[in-house]
Protein backbone atom coordinates (compact mmCIF):
# COMPACT_ATOMS: atom_id res chain seq x y z
CA UNK A 1 0.00 0.00 0.00
CA UNK A 2 1.08 3.20 -0.77
CA UNK A 3 1.96 5.89 2.14
CA UNK A 4 0.75 9.52 1.90
CA UNK A 5 2.61 12.20 2.80
CA UNK A 6 3.49 13.66 5.84
CA UNK A 7 2.19 16.94 7.37
CA UNK A 8 5.29 18.17 7.28
CA UNK A 9 5.60 17.47 3.50
CA UNK A 10 2.10 18.68 3.18
CA UNK A 11 3.36 21.75 4.75
CA UNK A 12 6.03 22.64 2.06
CA UNK A 13 3.60 22.35 -0.92
CA UNK A 14 0.92 24.68 0.74
CA UNK A 15 3.76 27.00 1.93
CA UNK A 16 4.84 27.59 -2.05
CA UNK A 17 1.41 28.29 -3.00
CA UNK A 18 0.82 30.49 -0.23
CA UNK A 19 0.85 33.68 -2.05
CA UNK A 20 -0.74 35.56 -4.66
CA UNK A 21 1.77 36.35 -6.87
CA UNK A 22 3.33 32.09 -6.41
CA UNK A 23 -0.36 31.21 -7.41
CA UNK A 24 -0.70 32.98 -10.65
CA UNK A 25 2.52 31.86 -11.83
CA UNK A 26 2.18 28.68 -11.32
CA UNK A 27 -1.39 29.05 -13.28
CA UNK A 28 0.88 30.53 -16.24
CA UNK A 29 3.40 28.44 -16.30
CA UNK A 30 0.59 25.56 -16.66
CA UNK A 31 -0.85 27.77 -19.64
CA UNK A 32 3.17 28.15 -21.19
CA UNK A 33 5.46 25.25 -20.57
CA UNK A 34 8.97 26.17 -20.71
CA UNK A 35 8.30 29.84 -20.07
CA UNK A 36 11.47 31.85 -18.47
CA UNK A 37 11.46 34.47 -14.91
CA UNK A 38 11.66 37.46 -18.16
CA UNK A 39 8.36 35.74 -19.85
CA UNK A 40 6.71 35.34 -16.25
CA UNK A 41 7.63 38.70 -15.01
CA UNK A 42 6.79 40.24 -18.58
CA UNK A 43 3.07 38.14 -18.64
CA UNK A 44 2.03 39.36 -15.04
CA UNK A 45 3.54 42.59 -15.10
CA UNK A 46 5.85 42.77 -12.26
CA UNK A 47 9.63 43.17 -11.53
CA UNK A 48 11.26 40.79 -12.39
CA UNK A 49 13.47 40.10 -8.96
CA UNK A 50 10.30 39.84 -7.41
CA UNK A 51 9.61 36.80 -9.97
CA UNK A 52 12.50 35.29 -9.84
CA UNK A 53 11.93 35.24 -5.75
CA UNK A 54 8.80 33.68 -6.20
CA UNK A 55 9.97 30.86 -8.56
CA UNK A 56 12.72 30.20 -6.65
CA UNK A 57 10.57 29.31 -3.54
CA UNK A 58 7.98 27.65 -5.26
CA UNK A 59 11.08 24.98 -7.04
CA UNK A 60 12.17 24.81 -3.27
CA UNK A 61 8.71 23.81 -2.75
CA UNK A 62 9.33 20.93 -4.96
CA UNK A 63 5.69 22.85 -7.05
CA UNK A 64 8.17 24.27 -9.92
CA UNK A 65 11.17 22.38 -12.10
CA UNK A 66 13.94 24.35 -13.56
CA UNK A 67 15.48 23.86 -17.19
CA UNK A 68 18.68 25.83 -17.60
CA UNK A 69 19.19 26.56 -21.27
CA UNK A 70 22.01 28.67 -22.69
CA UNK A 71 21.70 32.28 -20.20
CA UNK A 72 17.90 31.23 -19.18
CA UNK A 73 16.11 29.25 -16.87
CA UNK A 74 12.82 27.66 -18.44
CA UNK A 75 10.32 26.86 -15.86
CA UNK A 76 7.50 23.81 -15.97
CA UNK A 77 5.26 22.53 -13.47
CA UNK A 78 6.04 19.34 -11.87
CA UNK A 79 3.73 16.57 -11.06
CA UNK A 80 2.71 17.99 -7.81
CA UNK A 81 2.73 21.90 -9.21
CA UNK A 82 0.11 20.08 -12.03
CA UNK A 83 -2.20 18.52 -9.23
CA UNK A 84 -1.85 21.94 -7.37
CA UNK A 85 -3.19 23.78 -10.15
CA UNK A 86 -6.13 21.26 -10.49
CA UNK A 87 -6.92 21.89 -6.86
CA UNK A 88 -6.54 25.76 -7.15
CA UNK A 89 -8.44 25.84 -10.60
CA UNK A 90 -11.44 23.18 -8.87
CA UNK A 91 -11.30 25.38 -5.82
CA UNK A 92 -11.65 28.86 -7.82
CA UNK A 93 -14.33 27.55 -9.48
CA UNK A 94 -16.84 26.29 -7.11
Amino acid sequence: MKKGKTSKQLERHFKGIANHHRIEILLLVNTDDQITVEGIAQSLGSNIKTISEHTRRLVQAGLLNKKYQGRTVAHSLSPYGRMLVGFITTFQHS
